[in-house]
């Protein structure tokens, strides 16, 4: 069949959303893959199921004044190493725990989850191993996933490409939110380990590994003890909810955290102070293990101060106790699984981080 248009002649044809590159049926099969996973991360709150226009989730009981605490973020350029690799599998993970471990700073209880997973054209594995992640992520959190959305672009993202963003709600007593009005001068900082890199820096941490010292993915430098480049820029974000959580259940009170991200040591610890700009923190780098990731990165002539501000170096979350709780955070914390320490103190100044 033939129509003419404009004094031209045009062939009709049956043309589809498919050919254009978005494939409907290829989205729902991936709905139906993961619904076992997000179905095994919902709590007794949640209220619709997977498919819906909407997620819906009510409020926990026992709370007299609730608060909500939100919180997004992604994973970053972390995403070129697992394309690069094919190592999707604890992506998920680290965008569950950039956006909850936010949250839980301010003393809330992670409650619901979000995933936007946006991509040129879609593949049903790798996005099963994203978000099948995202569900693990949610269940050791505590954390019901209740939505999220997958895009098709093609034109947008080049081929094979996908991106991500995660958004959390969590819930607080207003009694019991951290709000940095009880820290003083003498308390003292608890570090808690991070696993790595987690999920900030890795712009630098690829040039560095990749180009200046020319590495291969799969290369396995003496520096990184039998670990792998691919190994050490992948190893997921650690998640904190059960330290914190723990510390509160276990009744040892903890004034203030932070969560150490982008901004590394230099730009994160201030904004535990809040309320209270009138002092210090003091930080002794000799009371933590700095993973030897770093150290390799250092080799390439990146100045202390730059590695400080991009990078975790080893410790990532904070936490403000007074002096006689620190102990029983430590006993609590290794408990629960997390290696901790003292790593300073509050000092009287105007908000900086001295080492």
């Amino acid at each position: 069949m033939t129509r003419t248009w404009q004094g031209g002649t045009l062939t009709s044809m049956a043309l589809t959303y498919k050919d254009a590159g978005v494939d409907i049926s290829a989205g729902d099969a991936l709905v139906e893959r993961i619904k076992p996973a997000v179905k095994a991360t919902h709590r007794p709150e949640v209220l619709a199921n997977i498919g819906g226009f909407a997620g819906m989730c009510g409020l926990p009981a026992g709370y007299n004044e609730p608060v909500l605490v939100s919180g997004t973020d992604g994973v970053g350029t972390k995403l070129k190493t697992a394309l690069a690799t094919g190592r999707h599998e604890g992506i998920g993970v680290d965008l569950v725990a950039m956006c909850v471990n936010d949250v839980i700073v301010t003393g809330a209880e992670p409650l619901f989850f979000l995933d936007y997973f946006a991509t040129a054209r879609l593949d049903l594995d790798v996005a099963s191993n994203v978000i099948e992640g995202i569900a693990k992520g949610c269940s050791e959190s505590g954390c019901a996933l209740i939505g999220g959305e997958t895009a098709e672009m093609p034109g947008l993202y080049q081929p094979g490409e996908y991106d991500l963003a995660g958004f959390c709600v969590g819930v607080v007593e207003r009694s019991d939110i951290r709000t940095g009005e009880t820290l003083s001068a003498g308390d003292v900082l608890v570090g808690i380990e991070s696993s790595g890199l987690h999920s900030n820096g890795h712009s630098l941490a690829r040039k560095v590994l990749l180009e200046e010292l020319a590495l291969e993915y799969e290369a396995t430098p003496d520096l990184l003890n039998g670990a792998s480049v691919a190994d050490v820029l992948l190893k997921p974000t650690l998640l904190y909810v059960s330290a914190l959580r723990g510390l509160s259940k276990a009744s040892i009170p903890w004034k203030s955290a932070a969560h150490i991200t982008g901004g590394g040591l230099i730009e994160n610890p201030p904004r535990m102070l809040q309320k209270n700009p009138a002092l210090n923190i003091s930080l002794d780098t000799k009371a933590w293990t700095v993973p030897p990731v770093f150290s390799l990165i250092a080799t390439a002539g990146i100045e202390t101060f730059e590695m400080r501000r991009t990078f975790n170096m080893g410790l990532g979350m904070l936490l403000v106790l007074s002096p006689e709780d620190a102990d029983a955070a430590l006993g609590e914390l290794a408990r629960l699984g997390y290696r901790a320490s003292v790593v300073g103190e509050l000092a009287p100044g105007s908000g900086e981080v001295r080492f």
